[in-house]
């Protein structure tokens, strides 16, 4: 049976008032469409001009937030509450309903997950694909990333994983901060890591590293998940620390870095939009790490540093 989604359109200054009632009937998941601020958020992170063409020709003056309602409910019944609660908010909207097929929303994106050789030594193999050819005898990572962050298709990601295949040697231990689908953490082991360990606070990412663990043949103690943070949650010492996440978390994340390295060992740090690098570059050189690396990738860094101080 199909799912049903109800789109409601409001002016984008009411959006907060909307989404509140909204959430109310959202049993089945919400999204909000809201343009206002694209820019000033993309600035924060990228390039304005690595924004799609399309997301800059949305509508500014108004949101969307649609609402999915599962074949068990009754749309109709979501629909009235909605029009009750937002005429009682005083908040003009119209109200529009469509068939969603569950799988639509669900698996799509799969037709543009495709096999993808990285560097020199690894295939990412997406689990649903068992076509891939693989002539270069490459390790593969049979990957499902489900709802967490790391495909390898992204350039962050797939500067780490090369950055990985220089620094991981054989018996060495890695660990992943912000590990998402645990892709840079099952990498190490496939490229030669004695263990590894990929932590991070969202739960949901943890159980797909953890899955994908399993199917790529890696287990505890050999391959560990934490649900935690860098300060509070992880402990010892490692020859190599790989993050791929944004400049503002990496700056938070130097605090602690430095307790985590053996001597000699490597810091790899992704997801740095070259605008922000001066300013990782300077923090970095402040908590005593001296950048041996860099690589570049559509306007994203990944710097590999040693702490030499």
């Amino acid at each position: 049976m199909d799912w049903t989604e109800i789109c409601v359109t409001v002016d984008a200054a009411n959006t907060d008032g909307a989404a509140d009632i909204a959430s109310m009937a959202a049993k089945g998941g919400i999204y909000i469409e809201d343009y206002r601020t694209l820019e000033e958020e993309t600035r924060e992170i990228a390039h304005i001009d690595l924004i799609d063409e399309a997301l800059l020709q949305k509508d500014r003056a108004t949101a969307r937030i649609h609402l999915y309602v599962s074949p068990q409910e009754s749309p109709a019944e979501a629909v009235a509450y909605l029009d009750e609660r937002l005429t009682a908010a005083d908040i003009p909207h119209t109200i529009d309903t469509k068939a969603c097929k569950s799988e639509d929303w669900e698996n799509n994106w799969k037709a543009y997950f495709h096999p993808l050789p990285i560097g020199r030594r690894l295939l990412i193999q997406p689990l649903w694909r068992d076509d891939a050819e693989n002539p270069e005898n490459r390790a593969v990572l049979r990957l499902e990333p489900g709802l967490a962050f790391g495909t390898g298709a992204h350039q962050t990601t797939k500067l780490c994983l090369e950055a990985l295949e220089t620094a991981v040697n054989p018996g060495c231990t890695v660990l992943d901060v912000g590990c998402g689908s645990g892709i840079l953490a099952i990498a190490a082991r496939l490229l030669g890591a004695k263990s590894a360990v990929g932590v991070d606070i969202d739960a949901l990412a943890v159980k797909t590293a953890r899955e994908n663990g399993r199917r790529n043949g890696f287990a505890e103690p050999d391959l560990t998940f934490l649900e935690g943070n860098l300060a509070d949650d992880v402990t010892g010492q490692y020859d190599v620390i790989v993050t791929n996440i944004v400049a503002d978390v990496i700056l938070l994340f130097l605090r602690d870095v430095g307790r985590l390295l053996k001597p000699g060992a490597v810091f790899i740090a992704s997801g740095i939009i070259d605008l922000r690098e001066p300013e990782v570059q300077a923090a970095l050189s402040a908590h005593g790490f001296t950048v041996v690396s860099r690589t570049e990738d559509g306007g994203w860094v990944c710097l590999t540093c040693k702490k030499t101080k």
